[in-house]
């Protein structure tokens, strides 16, 4: 009695503890009893008869089946040879980027590679190598673009004209590319930048003919100018698209419109041969595209390039068909027979694709546009009057 009265607590946490330790009580009474047993439960379920079907496929099919799938003539061999590892190393070792790499143009081996079956010296003169100008970043965000973007790139790098230069010196190319990211970050948008590369590779390799493929230089058409009073042999903007879709394929900050004027100034300012590029496959109509065609010779654009849209990554937009190559070969002849001095046209052609083609060349080493196009004029001309006879 003394050790309770002296520990008043120590019996209730004991039995407190003891009822807490106890097993949960087994269910009792009718409720019980309705429960029925495991092995009744288990006979009286679904049977391996019901879980297979009569109508059993054939063929499996894997992946998202509503997005078109991958022709085979879109698909291309890993790039090898002696003139794209050349390239490849001589990009690495001074710091240089290309659209080639960036935008995972399916045609790298092709333009890197040069001319099959050619000498070394021939084949450098056939390959075709797109440098993108101003770093690896852009301040822009198109809907079909794999090139990265931020709304402040790094700086400039002032050395980059003279690298660009040393390097294209080096390859013994025939034709060179030059492009470039958009830099909206900059106050001139980069032109300078661009027109001090294409001075300094006229100066070091002044046989090498130079396309500058720029942005739309935030609308700005003094900054057109300084890029086309370069020394530049062409001049390319691509306006990627019809006007209807321009919105929805590219940046909000670009517009058709814009695009025309920058490719309308390069031709006021004495640019020899303009260019741009059109994606087909990403929803235009054939209306769409006539107009868009239209627009273009009213600012008497030379050169047109059609291909097909394919989407680099998941993250990006999705191809709303592949065109059948006789379609390209149609565009092909309607833009031609519009007056453009030079089309290409097919499911694997880029704006840099093969630019330096014999033809482009033929028209800016010898012959001059003029010339060429009363050439096309006379030979139109002709096949009428045979078609006649």
């Amino acid at each position: 009695m003394s050790f309770i009265l002296k520990y008043p607590y120590v019996a209730r946490v004991s039995v407190s503890r003891h009822i807490r330790s106890l097993a949960t009580p087994a269910t009792s009474g009718p409720s019980a009893l309705k429960k029925a047993p495991f092995k009744e439960t288990l006979e009286q379920g679904p049977s391996l008869d019901d879980f297979i079907s009569g109508d059993t496929p054939e063929r499996v099919v894997l992946g998202n089946t509503n997005t078109p799938r991958l022709p085979s003539y879109l698909k291309t061999s890993i790039p090898t040879g002696a003139s794209f590892n050349k390239i490849k190393k001589d990009l690495r070792g001074l710091g240089l980027h290309t659209v080639c790499e960036e935008a995972r143009c399916p045609n790298i081996g092709d333009c890197w590679g040069g001319t099959d079956g050619a000498t070394p010296e021939e084949s450098k003169r056939g390959a075709t190598a797109t440098i993108m100008l101003m770093g690896d970043t852009c301040t822009r965000g198109c809907r079909f673009c794999s090139v990265k973007t931020s709304k402040n790139p790094p700086p400039l790098d002032p050395h980059e004209p003279e690298n660009t230069a040393e390097a294209i010196s080096r390859w013994g190319l025939g034709y060179i590319v030059l492009t470039s990211v958009d830099r909206d970050d900059l106050a001139d948008s980069g032109a300078h930048h661009f027109a001090d590369t294409i001075r300094r590779i006229k100066y070091k390799a002044p046989q090498i003919l130079v396309e500058a493929l720029t942005g739309d230089m935030a609308g700005n058409l003094d900054h057109v100018s300084v890029v086309a009073k370069s020394g530049l042999d062409v001049y390319a903007h691509n306006i990627e698209t019809v006007e209807a879709l321009t919105p929805f394929v590219r940046d909000r900050r670009a517009t058709f419109r814009q695009s025309l004027r920058v490719l309308e100034r390069a031709k006021q300012e004495g640019v020899r041969v303009t260019k741009t590029s059109v994606m087909l496959g990403v929803g235009e109509t054939e209306d769409q595209l006539m107009d868009a065609l239209r627009e273009l010779r009213k600012v008497d654009v030379d050169v047109v390039t059609f291909g097909q849209y394919m989407r680099p990554t998941k993250r990006h937009m999705k191809v709303d068909r592949y065109v059948e190559p006789i379609e390209f070969d149609r565009w092909k002849q309607i833009a031609e027979d519009m007056g453009f001095l030079y089309v290409a046209s097919g499911p694997l052609v880029r704006s840099s694709y093969k630019a330096g083609e014999y033809f482009i060349e033929n028209v800016l080493r010898n012959k001059g546009v003029e010339k060429r196009t009363q050439t096309l004029s006379d030979q139109h001309t002709m096949a009428g009057s045979t078609l006649l006879t």
